[in-house]
């Protein structure tokens, strides 16, 4: 990797995902702004790493915007906030529904519209954080699915908009990985094997793999890959396991 003094704003950074990416940036010399609405574990990790952190809603465009641009320059903005609701529609709230596309879809596009003016004159990379849920059909994923769908979508109108700027953006597409969100099954002995047989490679994803991923696509000597979605995802999204 060479993101060795280039800094990047990770959103959602105290999740599993997020501070999975963080540890592995730090560790190659990559400074780091770590965002998110958890402060008391946003706080640890960033005692831990001795990188800069700030509590935020990243559902408000406006705040994440300010927010992003105090940071100064920067290379690179993911956001790695989500939630997870497995739920068929009939039994869906509204008020479930629209928790799923703020904390998934709106946060994404708040990110989109932050780092776009933040990496306007220097270029940079954006990343986004979809699902093999919304590449296949999974049962009890309609609004998770509808929403990571969403953010797909709006990887690669942004990457369309803003290639011209340099600003590349891409997005990851993980299968079920072990993550805080991911608990109620991966604590269920007989809900986390039948997970892990729908995965060809046979088990589920550890939040390395996806962080792997997402450092790839952050990473400058990358600079030829824009508007791609990427499945890190044991083969879920495409493959049938025998």
């Amino acid at each position: 990797m060479s993101v060795e003094n280039c800094r990047f704003v990770i959103i959602g950074a105290s999740g599993g995902i997020g501070s999975a990416l963080a540890r592995r940036l730090k560790a190659a010399g990559a400074s780091l702004m770590l965002m998110g609405r958890t402060g008391e574990r946003l706080a640890a990790l960033g005692a831990e790493l001795s990188a800069e952190t700030r509590v935020i809603d990243a559902t408000s465009a406006a705040e994440l915007e300010q927010a992003v641009a105090e940071c100064g320059a920067i290379q690179g903005i993911v956001n790695c906030a989500g939630s997870l609701l497995l739920k068929p529609a009939h039994l869906t709230t509204e008020a479930e529904w629209r928790h799923t596309i703020e904390a998934n879809l709106t946060t994404a596009y708040a990110t989109v519209r932050a780092g776009a003016k933040a990496m306007w004159s220097g270029g940079g990379s954006i990343v986004l954080c979809a699902t093999a849920a919304a590449r296949t059909g999974l049962a009890n994923h309609e609004a998770i699915a509808a929403a990571k769908g969403g953010v797909m979508g709006l990887a690669l109108s942004a990457a369309a908009t803003y290639a011209g700027r340099n600003i590349r953006v891409n997005c990851v597409a993980p299968g079920l990985t072990d993550t805080p969100l991911a608990a109620r099954i991966t604590s269920n002995e007989a809900a986390l094997k039948a997970s892990a047989s729908l995965h060809a490679l046979g088990r589920i994803g550890r939040p390395e793999d996806v962080a792997s991923g997402i450092a790839w696509l952050l990473d400058p000597e990358n600079s030829w890959v824009t508007g791609q979605v990427i499945g890190i995802d044991g083969g879920l999204g495409t493959v049938r396991a025998r």
